[in-house]
């Protein structure tokens, strides 16, 4: 199984992640992450954490609220080098957030596996937990299972990155290792390739990786073709409660968060900003 050419920043990240990725199998045989998941505890369920919040979600909230733990980006260069992964998801699941998104990915993003450990670890065995998503590219069998093993409930699929029966097979074994699935698209081609696989949670990217623009169209667009039982995530470009009226007016049900989070100075207030707390859309 492997990823496919896109044409756009994706292709260079795949190729350094197939290079880390069999030092990564050297490292930590599959074998050892196998007894890591059998000794897991159950994963949360993600999709019922966007749709339903947690005890934690501020009362009149009308978005559920994906905070990322995020250090850089290919395109913003870096927000944070020093950023503590955990303290900074204390901060999100403190202020509301339904999950935490874990950047995993080295030498684009500067996050590590290391991080997303260090995260599930911070919330314990809290029942109100956020969950706790693998942000990273994957396309690759072990990813899911080293996901799972450091704790993940959820991870990330792009469909841009993968084929149609590569993105099948890795779904069908993110739900069988008892996991959910953000499956990313771009469009409403990627949106159809994405329910035929299986995909119950879809993330609509707003960043156009061939140029990096952003637009809230993208979502909306995809959202009116989006079935009801389907949880809607918006992916990027979300910084103001004016970009959040506009998600939810479309129907997201979630938001995933990362740069408007990471360096802002009030985590909590921003959470409570991004999630409409006690909005109306009357308001300017």
């Amino acid at each position: 199984m492997d990823a496919r050419a896109t044409g756009t920043i994706l292709d260079v990240i795949v190729s350094d992640r197939r290079v880390r990725l069999a030092q990564d199998r050297n490292a930590r045989p599959e074998s050892r992450l196998r007894d890591l998941v059998a000794m897991a505890p159950p994963a949360v369920d993600f999709a019922a954490r966007l749709r339903e919040g947690r005890r934690a979600t501020p009362a009149g909230a009308r978005l559920r609220l994906i905070g990322e733990v995020k250090r850089a980006s290919p395109s913003k260069g870096v927000f944070d080098a020093d950023l503590d992964a955990s303290k900074q998801a204390l901060a999100y699941a403190a202020a509301g957030a339904a999950a935490i998104s874990v950047l995993t990915e080295p030498d684009h993003f500067k996050g590590s596996l290391a991080d997303l450990e260090a995260v599930r670890a911070a919330f314990g065995d809290d029942p109100d937990r956020p969950a706790v998503l693998r942000k990273e590219f994957i396309f690759d069998p072990y990813q899911v299972i080293e996901a799972r093993a450091a704790g993940a409930d959820a991870l990330l699929l792009i469909v841009m990155m993968l084929e149609p029966a590569a993105l099948a097979s890795l779904l069908a074994q993110t739900y069988a290792l008892g996991m959910q699935a953000l499956v990313e698209v771009h469009d409403e081609a990627e949106m159809h390739a994405a329910l035929a696989a299986g995909a119950t949670v879809l993330g609509v990217n707003n960043r156009d990786l061939r140029t990096f623009k952003e637009d809230l169209g993208t979502t909306e667009r995809v959202a009116s073709l989006v079935p009801s039982n389907v949880t809607l995530v918006a992916e990027s470009a979300i910084r103001t409660a004016a970009d959040a009226r506009r998600m939810a007016a479309c129907g997201a049900h979630a938001l995933l968060v990362g740069e408007a989070l990471v360096t802002t100075g009030d985590i909590a207030g921003k959470a409570r900003e991004l999630m409409l707390v006690d909005d109306s859309e009357v308001r300017a």
